[in-house]
């Protein structure tokens, strides 16, 4: 394969804009419109946004952006662009950024790529785990865009990396130094959740998820596209590497919209462990690679609160991985293996 024909494109989840209500509001109708997202009939999902979410939700999400937003725009935008920038300069390729919603666009990603004339394509969905909410839309979207405005490109997606050592490894280095300088109980290992119907979706059986209590443990068709499976053997494996005992950490769930979502929920868990004599805990967000809203607010800020207002002492907060070295000798891996599949 000629080196210049081949560039790769980050894609992210994306952030509103601006820094006003319009833009918020905007980017939850987009985002919230995603039938991977809001896996229901569209009649009703389009009611329920419009009634009950864009009416009322974008002063109370505009609200939260406000206390993350930075000088130079969205937490997870920068970020993105940074690990690009850093990825470009050490493998000294072309390196592109899209969101998923809102911009930098996929479709002007794709179309600028054809214009600099580069045919194959690694497309890296910045999500460790699988899910129909994050790389499951991200391929279903750029190969839906490719068909339109470059149909002649060859495109190569990185698939969920959530086992790969190189990615163990980086969570394990990225959690140390904040566990060594720290006296804590508990570490929370808090994955964003999605409903438990999406979960069973993904199960090529039919017949494996929420049938034990081991499902997520066992390594079978039921379970290998699961991300609940994903979340639950990747924390197993940081632990491990940690060596933390099991009464030292735990799985929790946020970022819960309706019933039916994955257990145990994090705002409720960081309720209760200050009565369960869990006075000082940590917390690390491993399904964003990137820090952002429900990072930074969600837990750092609303989540800390809540843990405080519960009783507890100390709650150490742990950055994602963001543009990192770790991160960058990560992706640089996982698009080298890629790149070894293009003809």
């Amino acid at each position: 394969m000629n080196e210049k024909s081949h560039a790769t494109l980050l894609v992210n989840l994306g952030s509103p804009k601006e820094l006003d209500k319009k833009s918020v509001r905007e980017y939850l109708k987009i985002f919230l419109s995603d039938d991977y997202v809001v896996d229901i009939p569209k009649i009703i999902q389009q009611l329920i946004l419009r009634l009950f979410i864009l009416p009322f939700r974008p002063k109370t999400t505009l609200h939260a952006y406000k206390q993350i937003w930075r000088k130079d725009g969205s937490p997870l935008i920068v970020s993105t662009y940074k690990i690009a920038e850093k990825l470009s300069k050490k493998t000294k390729s072309k390196v592109s950024v899209a969101m998923r919603y809102e911009e930098p666009s996929i479709k002007d990603a794709l179309i600028e790529l054809r214009e600099e004339g580069y045919e194959n394509i690694t497309v890296a969905p910045l999500y460790p785990h699988n899910a129909m909410a994050t790389v499951i839309t991200t391929q279903v979207e750029v190969m839906k865009i490719s068909k339109e405005c470059f149909p002649d490109a060859n495109i190569k997606f990185i698939e969920p990396f959530y086992g790969n050592p190189m990615y163990i490894d980086a969570m394990v280095k990225s959690i140390k130094p904040y566990l060594e300088n720290n006296n804590f109980e508990k570490l929370i290992f808090s994955y964003h959740g999605i409903p438990e119907r999406q979960a069973r979706k993904t199960d090529e059986t039919g017949s494996h998820c929420f049938e034990s209590e081991d499902c997520c443990e066992q390594n079978t068709l039921g379970s290998k596209d699961c991300y609940k499976s994903h979340t639950v053997k990747a924390s197993n494996q940081i632990a491990n590497s940690l060596g933390l005992d099991d009464d030292r950490w735990e799985i929790a769930y946020q970022s819960r919209i309706g019933p039916g979502w994955l257990k145990p929920f994090t705002d409720k868990r960081l309720a209760s462990l200050p009565n369960e004599g869990k006075k000082s805990i940590a917390v690390v967000c491993p399904s964003f690679i990137s820090d952002c809203l429900e990072t930074l607010e969600e837990i750092n800020i609303r989540g800390r609160n809540t843990f405080i207002d519960a009783g507890g002492e100390e709650m150490t907060y742990i950055p994602c991985l963001n543009e990192t070295d770790l991160t960058i000798e990560l992706i640089q891996d996982l698009v080298k293996k890629v790149k070894n599949n293009f003809a």
